[in-house]
């Protein structure tokens, strides 16, 4: 359940597929507390969440025994909330709502008014607590252990910041070149993208209408912003040609490693998928006739946030500090695609599907540089990866 599976896509593109990402934030974060005497045993831990922390966060409460109170968001489905609960997680959810931003404003405003309501509840604040990124390092192990001495480009939605801050830094502190790779939507206020409306947004948890602490943007190399119809692309085209079910963060992020990794074949891309496609599959995956074919997308490269627009800007980021703490600019409605941006996707080739049901399961690979051992996870080739995922 924590570890990924490490599955190559391509020469110099490798996918670590999640089932549940943050359950690295979690586990360590609570673990964590209660080492430092933080909270006790028993104890009620609540935070809001878009999905995958509140799991991750109701299983680390499971293993530790202590109570969890979700506040979730609207894009929160039955079938998370069912796990929810079972689980033993409390859940407060937000009503029905096409705009993300006031649902997670409405999820904080709750949140401080459980706190006044019940003053021993422990807010894990997953937006500004640096706590969660403690738990990363055993990602970052693994990813040294599995990748070793190859330049690494890992390619991430920004989100809170921990999981991709949290897997870069300890590489970088260990030698390792790394470049990050930043993934925002448009109307995020973490890297300036604020001022857009994406009506059709529902990228739940890649980027914030509200400022995250937790996020490092000394520590970003590049950002690129994408549309919702481009992460669509991007897990639909994932689910296509390599049998992988991912959401729409993991779909945004293969999409940009695609077209990164084509102009630096020398280095290693590190694709972070965060969780499964199950949530999406109604307003994405059955909508899948109408997804662009990511080989036609291609980003406008800006030198400046002035000349963000949509539907995919790239604008090299330098490791350099931003002040998210301000006005925010007036909302702009990105004006639709042109014409000859949009090409439907091509049907798999026969040869793909016979090939894909002729083999149920395949031998897995490790990496030509090699992988240890004692490391949690192989890398599979792409062949082995779209036959086993068919299965």
């Amino acid at each position: 359940m924590k570890a990924p599976d490490l599955l190559r896509l391509s020469d110099n593109v490798v996918l670590a597929r999640f089932e549940t990402l943050k359950v690295y934030a979690a586990l360590g974060a609570v673990r964590t507390l209660l080492e430092r005497g933080t909270v006790q045993p028993g104890q009620t831990l609540v935070d809001s969440s878009s999905g995958i922390y509140a799991l991750a966060l109701a299983m680390a409460c499971h293993r530790y025994g202590l109570n969890c109170h979700i506040v979730a968001s609207t894009t929160v489905d039955a079938a998370m909330r069912a796990q929810l609960e079972i689980l033993g997680a409390t859940v407060d959810q937000m009503p029905p709502s096409q705009d993300l931003r006031l649902d997670q404003e409405g999820r904080v405003r709750r949140v401080r008014q459980l706190l006044a309501e019940r003053p021993g509840l422990h807010w894990m604040r997953q937006y500004h607590d640096a706590v969660h990124y403690s738990g990363y390092r055993e990602f970052a192990d693994l990813i040294d252990r599995a990748l070793p001495d190859a330049p690494l480009t890992v390619v991430g939605a920004v989100g809170t910041g921990s999981s991709t801050g949290g897997l870069v830094d300890p590489l970088r502190e260990r030698g390792r070149d790394v470049r990050l790779l930043g993934v925002q939507p448009f109307g995020s206020v973490t890297f300036g993208s604020d001022g857009f409306s994406d009506p059709e947004a529902i990228i739940a948890g890649i980027g914030s209408s509200i400022p995250f602490d937790n996020v490092r943007h000394d520590l970003y190399d590049t950002l690129h912003w994408l549309d919702f119809r481009h992460a669509m692309a991007g897990a639909v085209g994932l689910l296509r040609e390599h049998a992988v079910f991912a959401g729409l963060s993991t779909g945004a992020a293969h999409l940009v490693a695609g077209w990164e990794a084509a102009r630096h074949p020398e280095r290693v891309h590190v694709v972070i998928g965060a969780d499964t496609g199950h949530r999406y599959t109604e307003r994405v995956f059955a909508r899948h006739q109408e997804a662009l074919h990511p080989s036609v997308l291609k980003p406008h490269q800006i030198t400046g946030l002035a000349d963000l627009a949509p539907p995919w800007s790239v604008m090299a980021w330098e490791r350099r500090s931003y002040d998210v703490r301000r006005s925010a600019a007036p909302a702009r409605v990105p004006a639709p695609l042109a014409a000859s941006t949009v090409a439907p996707t091509a049907p798999p080739s026969a040869t793909t599907a016979d090939a894909s049901a002729a083999t149920s399961a395949g031998v897995s690979a490790a990496l030509s540089t090699g992988v240890s051992a004692d490391a949690s996870a192989a890398v599979s080739t792409a062949a082995t990866n779209k036959e086993d995922r068919a299965s």
